[in-house]
């Protein structure tokens, strides 16, 4: 296990944790590149305190300020409807526990198991999704559990009460459709100003499609897509946004097109930051 900035502690010692850390090594619903299987891997491996200290850039101390665990990975060695199961009873687990999950992907199909346990704590939730695409295909090529597809079912399972996207640029006319159908709010590519400040009347669930990220700050992904936001841009979407942070899960992470690891590393600091925002809100 990796020690997150020197931040994470032993499970065994700190049963009371307030934030654990969940690998989801799964990519079976990948629809062009494998590789995000292996991003919970990359990002602890990035993530070493001899390299990257605890602290935000907010003054929070993740070494002192909190309790942080590593609970290592869910099993995804059965098939698709085992592995969801199995993320979504880890998601409960740390929320029954009143701590915060931070889930390391993995494709964004994952998404979708993890807010129904989200869900079933938080009523009304609120999402913020950071993404290159809006994920609201009713199927790709037949698969309605397609990572391009998790938001299509979050929304018709009325997982959320409301869902804010970010940095969307491969937006089609059936994505803007079914938006409107159900109340998404895309704030797109062509339309940011910074600064951009969101506010939240409900707790918020962050989920960050690393392909957000224009390719010049984030190549590690599957799916390159010019046009995207900084790391810096994200970074202060999430260090400005008003409202309660509950948890976050960072996806689509390719480590095989991330040979200088920018893109693992850039993952670790929106992991840092929106902690940090979780342990201290606004």
């Amino acid at each position: 296990m990796s020690d997150f900035g020197g931040a994470a502690r032993p499970l065994s010692e700190n049963p009371d944790y307030q934030i654990a850390v969940l690998g989801v090594p799964f990519d079976e619903k990948s629809s062009y590149l494998r590789g995000a299987a292996a991003g919970p891997a990359a990002v602890r491996a990035v993530s070493t305190g001899k390299c990257y200290c605890g602290w935000t850039e907010l003054g929070v101390n993740l070494e002192e300020d909190t309790v942080l665990v590593d609970l290592g990975d869910v099993d995804t060695s059965g098939d698709m409807d085992k592995s969801f199961a199995l993320v979504e009873k880890g998601v409960a687990a740390v929320l029954d526990k009143g701590a915060a999950p931070v889930v390391l992907g993995g494709d964004h199909s994952i998404t979708y198991p993890v807010l129904k346990a989200f869900a079933r704590r938080f009523k009304p939730l609120d999402v913020l999704h950071f993404d290159a695409h809006p994920d609201l295909y009713d199927d790709l090529y037949g698969d309605r559990l397609s990572h391009a597809c998790p938001f299509a079912r979050i929304v018709e399972d009325g997982l959320a009460a409301g869902v804010v996207q970010v940095g969307v640029r491969a937006v089609t006319a059936a994505h803007r459709a079914r938006a409107l159908k159900h109340g998404v709010r895309m704030v797109e590519m062509k339309d940011i100003q910074d600064p951009l400040r969101l506010r939240f009347a409900n707790p918020v669930y962050i989920s960050f499609d690393m392909d957000a990220l224009d390719p010049a700050f984030a190549p590690g992904v599957s799916h390159h897509e010019p046009g995207g936001l900084s790391t810096r841009q994200a970074v202060q979407i999430i260090q400005s946004l008003k409202g309660r942070i509950v948890g976050l899960d960072i996806v689509e992470l390719n480590p095989s097109r991330d040979p200088s690891g920018i893109t693992a590393a850039a993952a670790f600091k929106v992991l840092k930051e929106t902690v940090g925002r979780i342990v201290r809100p606004t």
